[in-house]
């Protein structure tokens, strides 16, 4: 257990609300940052320290900071979609400068150690190759704007570390387990499937991370980390049909009828998104050319690094699918099959 307060961002979302109980079972002092529309039951009945603001704006980070020892900054606008120039412009500010928001208040005021949330879209990628810290990420490729302002604060947090500040940076991979109140896409999957409403699916495969293992990997970082360093924590890598048939054991249901041609839904996916979603280019939907494409790279990534240095040590992906699925059932918005 660690002296003084501990601030964290983002703490309303799926990894931020499974840090801020792993803290509180440790004895830490929490204090969350959320804007005023934000909860939804992630932080009801936790002993936790609310202050409101809006990372984008300096001063209110500022006030959020002062007073704080450490700082788990988790906050993001998550986005699989291009958007137009507007939601661009909202995620790079909320990203981008957010996080330089953060990390300028950190070395105002002092802070022990901060660590940054990553995303495995801003680490490079090669076919056939787990992805690692040290693969460089290639701008050329067609990111989503969300993967390229993850980028650059990684980038941002370089830079604060070259100028004195204590920062580490947690990567994560595509999360699964309980305390999804938004919920996530992912669990938003496990709920039309354990409710019976997911028909169809398109095959692929990317790395996983149970909620558990990415908050447990956050603190390992905060508690050995090296400043400057930045760690990658997922679960396993996971087809999606080993996935779905996790998913059959857990709920009772059976797999969906429909396995549909990825190809097929990657050119639907694109001539949607330059005809209906033209129209209205930031409604979310499930099949974008952006998810369809980075279930296609089949994407698996090292943890060794998190291992040998931090002594992360990764659970099983069906525990963190069965207490995801426990906890939707607990709170209404999964019934179980009779």
């Amino acid at each position: 257990m660690s002296d003084g307060i501990t601030l964290i961002t983002g703490a309303t979302g799926h990894l931020g609300a499974n840090l801020v109980r792993q803290l509180l079972a440790e004895g830490e002092t929490v204090r969350v940052l959320m804007r005023t529309s934000q909860d939804n039951g992630a932080l009801e009945g936790l002993d936790v320290e609310r202050v409101y603001g809006d990372l984008r704006n300096a001063n209110e980070v500022s006030a959020a900071v002062s007073g704080c020892s450490y700082i788990y900054h988790c906050a993001a606008l998550v986005s699989t979609i291009d958007g137009n120039a507007a939601h661009k412009r909202e995620v790079y500010d909320t990203n981008v400068r957010g996080s330089i928001n953060i990390l300028n208040a950190a070395k105002v005021h002092n802070i022990t150690k901060v660590v940054v949330s990553g995303s495995l879209s801003a680490t490079g990628y090669e076919a056939d190759i787990a992805s690692h810290e040290d693969m460089p990420f290639y701008p050329f490729d067609r990111h989503l704007p969300y993967g390229f302002t993850k980028h650059l604060t990684e980038h941002e947090c370089l830079k604060a570390h070259a100028n004195g500040l204590n920062v580490v940076i947690a990567t994560s991979c595509a999360i699964i387990g309980p305390h999804d109140y938004v919920p996530s896409r992912l669990g938003r999957v496990l709920i039309d499937y354990a409710n019976g409403s997911l028909r169809a699916y398109i095959p692929g495969g990317f790395e996983f991370v149970s909620s558990y293992d990415i908050a447990r990997g956050h603190i390992l970082a905060m508690q050995h980390g090296r400043s400057g360093q930045k760690y990658i924590f997922g679960t396993t890598y996971s087809s999606v049909d080993d996935l779905l048939n996790i998913f059959k054991q857990v709920t009772g249901r059976p797999l969906p009828k429909l396995r549909l041609s990825p190809l097929l839904m990657a050119t639907l996916a694109e001539i949607t998104d330059k005809t209906w979603y033209k129209l209205f280019p930031n409604r979310p939907r499930r099949f974008t050319p952006g998810a369809v494409r980075l279930l296609q790279m089949h994407r698996r990534a090292s943890h060794d690094k998190a291992k040998q240095e931090l002594g992360y040590q990764p659970t099983e992906l069906s525990q963190a699918v069965q207490a995801a699925y426990d906890d939707f059932v607990r709170r209404g918005l999964i019934v179980p099959a009779k």
